[in-house]
C-alpha cells in the first residue's frame, strides 16, 4: 500500500514537472497580453491558429492589426461566425479593436489569428514566436506554446468571450 501512494506521488509530480509552465503576462502600453497559444498541425498544414487574451488597461481603444512569425510570414486576424447553420470564417478588416476597460480572448470558434503559409508543421511542447501588431502599442514579441492537435486552451479551457461588456459589431 505504501509502494502504490509512493507511485501515486511520484507520477503527480512527474506530470506537475512535465505541463507546460505558463507565459508570463506580457505588457505593452496599455495593454497586458496572456496565455498565448496555438495548437499543433499536421505535417503539410499551411494554415495554423493562434489565441490569447488582450486587456486593455487604459481609457483609449487599441487594435490587433495582425502580426508575423518565423514559421508563417502572414498572421491575420480573423473570425468565425454561425449564420443560418452555416460555419464562416473571414478576415477581421482594419483589425479588431480592443476597447478600454474590456478584455478580448481569441479563441477557437470566434475571434483568432489565422498563421497563413506555414514554413512547417506546428509542434506540440514546442514555443512558437510571432510578432503581433496593434496600432498603438506597436510590435510585441511574445511565444505562443503549442498545444495538441484538439486542444480546447490551456488547461482544457474553451473559453470564446469578451469579458465586461459588448463590442460593437462582434458577432459571438
Amino acid at each position: 500500500m505504501i509502494s502504490l501512494t509512493r507511485a501515486s506521488f511520484l507520477a503527480a509530480v512527474v506530470l506537475l514537472l512535465a505541463a507546460p509552465a505558463r507565459a508570463e503576462d506580457v505588457k505593452a502600453g496599455d495593454l497586458v497580453i496572456s496565455q498565448p497559444w496555438s495548437r499543433a498541425t499536421p505535417g503539410g498544414a499551411k494554415v495554423g491558429g493562434g489565441y490569447l487574451t488582450i486587456k486593455n488597461t487604459g481609457t483609449t481603444p487599441d487594435r490587433l492589426i495582425g502580426g508575423t512569425s518565423d514559421v508563417a510570414p502572414k498572421v491575420e486576424v480573423h473570425e468565425m461566425s454561425m449564420a443560418n447553420g452555416v460555419m464562416t470564417m473571414r478576415p477581421v478588416e482594419g483589425g479588431l479593436t480592443i476597447p478600454p476597460g474590456k478584455t478580448v480572448t481569441l479563441a477557437p470558434g470566434g475571434y483568432h489569428l489565422m498563421l497563413l503559409d506555414l514554413t512547417g508543421p506546428l509542434k506540440q511542447g514546442e514555443s512558437l514566436p510571432m510578432t503581433l501588431n496593434f496600432e498603438k502599442a506597436g510590435p510585441v514579441k511574445l511565444s505562443f506554446d503549442v498545444l495538441g492537435v484538439g486542444a480546447k486552451g490551456p488547461g482544457g479551457a474553451n473559453t470564446m468571450k469578451m469579458n465586461g461588456g459588448g463590442h460593437a459589431g462582434m458577432k459571438m
